[in-house]
């Protein structure tokens, strides 16, 4: 979508994606390689009970779900930031994520498009809020 075909209020609903454990681990080993996320056996002696995604997981999954939807296609620029960054529950294996992305401000650029900012906020499978964050990216017209 163009700049200007965005709507500030406007909401969207992505996909829903399932993290399998091997998905968490994998993830982890590479980039969050803490015991919550790789070792199951301590994992589950720890706060949660069991292997958790990493928090860092969770934001790109959103992320990948959201760009997924396709509104940004080829007019998107550049992203330019990310604030607000909220990790509120845990993921678990198997659990299955989708995001709602409401358009929170619109800052128009002079000579080019503008700053399109979402408000990202990813739900497991029980409707229960996992993460939030607002994204923002340059948009051509």
């Amino acid at each position: 979508m163009k700049f200007n075909e965005y709507v500030k209020g406007e909401s969207y609903r992505t996909e829903s994606i399932q993290l399998s454990k091997k998905d968490i681990i994998d993830f982890a080993k590479f980039y969050d390689p803490q015991y919550m996320h790789v070792d199951e056996t301590k994992a589950k002696e720890g706060r949660f009970g069991s292997l958790i995604a990493s928090g860092m997981q969770t934001m790109n999954t959103s992320f990948k779900l959201w760009v997924e939807l396709g509104l940004y296609g080829e007019d998107i620029v550049a992203g330019t930031g990310m604030n607000h960054i909220k990790f509120i529950k845990p993921v678990f294996p198997d659990d299955e994520i989708h995001v709602l992305a409401e358009v929170v401000d619109l800052a128009p650029k002079r000579n080019y498009g503008g700053i399109v900012t979402v408000l990202l906020t990813t739900f497991n499978q029980h409707n229960e809020k996992v993460f939030q964050a607002e994204l923002s990216a340059l948009i051509s017209n």
